[in-house]
């Protein structure tokens, strides 16, 4: 920093004290009055921002928690974007990464986080589907089924949509639960929580590069659990794959190759 012209020195020694006013001195000569409002203004707006985007994580914390891992998100994370849209991505790369976790953090922080953040950046995602991508009338069975790019499945170890100040889990679920986003035509964004058969269904058709039909799906997946009524099975799926279509997480079927 030695080398650097003197403006730029006063403007780093500013965000270094911005970032963390009560261990790094204010830039010389500047009245603290002044840097006052600066402080205010830039700490205000962060966690004003991130309560927005964050909801039901801003309300299971009171002021001084919330405050404090926002202050140490301003302390420790170096954001790779300056856009604001992007900063709930930053935050969770923090929370992920340099959070300092403590003793009465909830267990499920980090998933909740997550859960929260999914849903902006899918409403916001400008990956779409074309009109190339499938037929949306097309045969889900005798076709190649396509999921939406707007679609996305997870795993968390927590229900985290059903998290409230009202119901807070202290352990785990017994198993994973699956929750798809998905985005539809009008832009709303939904959550649909998901059993494991018709996760893994999701994720068959998502890695299906081999081009396989919908049934030729339904009876690997059979296959796979080691389900003994294959016949039974199909049937159920093929009525799967249809309401998966009306909620738009499917967008139709191609050719099967």
């Amino acid at each position: 920093m030695a080398d650097l012209p003197e403006f730029q020195k006063k403007q780093f020694a500013f965000a270094a004290h911005i970032r963390d006013p009560e261990n790094v001195a204010p830039p010389a000569g500047v009245e603290d009055r002044r840097m006052a409002i600066y402080r205010e203004l830039f700490f205000n707006n962060i966690r004003n921002l991130l309560a927005r985007m964050f909801p039901v994580l801003r309300k299971l914390h009171n002021d001084d928690k919330w405050h404090g891992m926002i202050r140490q998100f301003m302390q420790k994370h170096r954001a790779e974007t300056p856009y604001f849209l992007q900063l709930p991505q930053e935050f969770l790369a923090f929370l992920q990464n340099e959070y300092a976790p403590a003793e009465d953090d909830y267990p499920f922080l980090i998933e909740l986080a997550h859960y929260e953040y999914v849903e902006l950046a899918l409403s916001i995602s400008e990956d779409e589907n074309t009109a190339d991508d499938a037929d949306p009338d097309g045969d889900l069975m005798l076709g190649t089924p396509v999921k939406s790019v707007l679609a996305w499945v997870y795993a968390y170890q927590y229900p985290v949509h059903r998290v409230s100040p009202t119901y807070i889990p202290d352990e785990p679920a017994a198993q994973a639960i699956f929750l798809a986003a998905y985005r539809q035509d009008n832009d709303k964004v939904s959550f649909l929580e998901l059993n494991p058969v018709t996760a893994r269904l999701l994720e068959l058709i998502d890695d299906n590069d081999a081009g396989r039909s919908g049934e030729e799906l339904l009876r690997l997946l059979a296959n796979e659990m080691n389900y003994s009524n294959i016949d039974a099975f199909i049937e159920h799926g093929a009525t799967t794959l249809d309401e998966l279509r009306h909620l738009q997480i499917l967008i139709g079927a191609r050719a099967s190759t």
